[in-house]
């Protein structure tokens, strides 16, 4: 269990797998089962649970629960976030404020699920918990086993009411995860039943919460659901600073951008250009938090290979100072974008888009041709760098060809379903172009950066030796990239693709 920051939850992992007992079926026994030798005495709890969500259940919807839990080791308020099949994120924190109220700190963490909507208590649970943990050899906590008798009500346009029997097998922080497939069998052996429901609070109102969207049919549709979910998973990371959050949200609504722009005829096509307008904008806001996250973790790399007779001052000590101001900054810029208006306006006109699948034209020629296009325009833009001479409008030049070839690359992954080995081939000469030229603008924005850097030094009777040795260094490293870039070009060029490319 960690805390990443002052007032922040405190965060822990769950993998656990629950299954259906019937009430008259003794407890299942697990000794010995995989590495559990030894089973502790029970103890008892009695949880009370109020849980939180829209009035039309949009965090159930997304499998994300939020309650206000008494009794227990672990009282208090928890946001539950899931990972995988098996595992989830658990953030906690302490009980405070009125019982009626979310913490403030917990709601902004889902606000690119409600969208504004107020959270009110959706339902209740009371858990009569028997818990045995189960140890192995050395006496160490495996996993934890709960026996759950369980009584529910919900809300909702008509009240529903539950009570049913339940297991649940939780493994302790550090124990190998394939320790619960071998606890598993020894639970369904004993006659439990894998449960279907991901949670007490689904299971208890699956007859409100309306259907989670599956596929839909539509290429399109299917593409921009997920990047909207990955937006959303994001947004959550990046409120917790949690590593590479950034990156991944700026993906998804660059993905999301690539895809309007290029198939926006398949789209309203004014709906598609508005909302590719108002994702760069999202985009811009992002990006100071992730170029400033690159940067520094490069030139402190690149630092740190020099020999020490190379590094003249205290180079790692005002980066450090300079970057950390920077990142500050940017972190500060990124959630003022994500707290605002303009985003959740952004997130409801991309949530109406994924619903109405049927007025989006994909059929297999219209995906095509937009591909077709897209691999058009990244060549025309290769041509047009090739006529510059080196300097800083060639430099330019070729990062509008990494920009066409990432667009170039987005739509070949959007047609994916319906799409063959040879476009995947010709897929990923394009990612290797783009890959190269990425290299070559980070290095080409690197060198401000160092210069800016050496002027400071100067300024504060520093020596500025070593970031005009890095300068030297990155010009010799944009134009290895450039060499490399072109014969990945000419590899791309002469590859295999489909016939509908050329």
């Amino acid at each position: 269990m960690t805390k990443t920051q002052e007032g922040a939850p405190i965060a822990e992992a769950e993998i656990e797998r629950k299954y259906d007992l019937a009430a008259d079926r003794p407890i299942p026994p697990l000794v010995p089962a995989g590495p559990v030798t030894n089973q502790a005495d029970p103890r008892v709890d009695v949880l009370d649970a109020t849980y939180f969500d829209t009035s039309d259940f949009r965090l159930a919807q997304a499998g994300i629960t939020l309650r206000r839990r008494l009794g227990g080791s672990d009282e208090g308020w928890h946001l539950k976030l899931p990972v995988s099949e098996d595992k989830r994120e658990e953030l906690r924190l302490p009980l405070s404020g009125k019982p009626d109220k979310v913490p403030g700190a917990l709601a902004k963490l889902v606000r690119a699920h409600t969208l504004g909507a107020k959270l009110v208590q959706a339902a209740h649970l009371r858990t009569e918990r028997t818990s045995y943990a189960l140890l192995d050899a050395k006496g160490r906590e495996v996993a934890t086993l709960t026996d759950d008798v369980v009584t529910g009500e919900a809300g909702g346009e008509k009240a529903h009411l539950d009570r049913w029997r339940e297991i649940e097998i939780e493994l302790s922080p550090g124990t190998d995860p394939e320790v619960l497939d071998s606890l598993d069998r020894a639970v369904v052996k004993a006659g439990a039943e894998r449960s279907r429901w991901p949670s007490k609070l689904r299971r208890l109102t699956d007859e409100l919460v309306p259907p989670s969207r599956g596929a839909s049919g539509s290429v399109l549709a299917d593409y921009f659901a997920q990047q909207l979910d990955a937006l959303r998973r994001n947004d959550i990371g990046v409120r917790r600073d949690v590593e590479d959050a950034v990156h991944q949200m700026r993906v998804a609504s660059r993905r999301l951008r690539s895809g309007l722009r290029t198939f926006r005829r398949s789209l309203d096509a004014d709906v598609a250009n508005g909302l590719a307008a108002e994702l760069r904008w999202l985009g811009g806001e992002l990006g100071p938090a992730r170029d400033t996250e690159v940067m520094a973790a490069r030139l402190h790399e690149e630092v740190g290979a020099l020999p020490a007779e190379l590094v003249l001052g205290n180079v790692e000590q005002l980066m450090t100072r300079h970057f950390a101001r920077e990142a500050e900054e940017a972190k500060a810029r990124a959630i003022r974008a994500l707290d605002s208006t303009r985003y959740t306006d952004l997130l409801r006109s991309l949530e109406k888009i994924v619903a109405k699948p049927r007025k989006i034209k994909d059929g297999r020629k219209e995906l095509r041709k937009a591909v077709a296009r897209s691999d058009r325009k990244l060549r025309e833009a290769v041509a047009a760098a090739s006529e510059l001479e080196p300097g800083p409008e060639q430099d330019a030049a070729l990062h509008e060809v990494r920009k066409k070839a990432k667009r170039a690359r987005y739509a070949a992954d959007t047609v994916r379903p319906v799409a063959g080995k040879k476009l995947r081939k010709w897929r990923n000469n394009v990612k290797s172009v783009q890959t190269t030229l990425g290299t070559h603008h980070d290095v080409v924005v690197t060198r401000e950066v160092l210069r800016l850097l050496g002027l400071r030094a100067y300024a504060e009777a520093e020596n500025a030796f070593t970031y005009g040795l890095l300068h030297g260094r990155s010009v010799a490293a944009a134009e290895a990239a450039h060499r490399r870039f072109a014969g990945e070009w000419q590899e791309l060029s002469k590859g295999s693709r489909p016939k509908w490319l050329k």
